[in-house]
């Protein structure tokens, strides 16, 4: 029905910057909301960033910054264009999603395998 795909994680060194993308694809309508968590070994998934179809943007404090948001809406994909990572935010990176399919039904909580983002000390 529905698919997420995140890329472009890596291993960076402190202080450095990656971009983040995932591409929602399947019986979609409209995407209503885009957006990034993370969750690391042990540990609870947080929410790093979120951008909605209305414009409305958010971000985890610790990001805010540091981290911005974007998505290309006629290719249903968002990016995470993160600078100046830190150690502590060594982590796998989800997509998630809400979105419309053709039929009309709604998926609120659409996942991404998730990427892998080590940042280095």
């Amino acid at each position: 029905q529905v698919q997420l795909v995140e890329s472009g994680g890596g291993l960076v060194q402190a202080g450095g910057s990656l971009r983040l993308s995932c591409t929602a694809s399947g019986s979609i309508f409209s995407v209503r909301r885009m957006g990034w968590y993370r969750q690391a070994p042990g540990k609870q998934r947080e929410l790093v960033a979120a951008d909605t179809s209305g414009g409305s943007t958010n971000y985890a404090d610790s990001v805010k910054g540091r981290f911005t948001i974007s998505k290309d809406n006629a290719k249903n994909t968002v990016y995470l264009q993160m600078n100046s990572l830190k150690p502590e935010e060594t982590a796998v990176y989800y997509c998630n999603a809400a979105l419309i399919l053709t039929s009309g039904a709604w998926v609120n909580d659409a996942w991404g395998q998730g990427t892998q983002v080590t940042v280095s000390s």
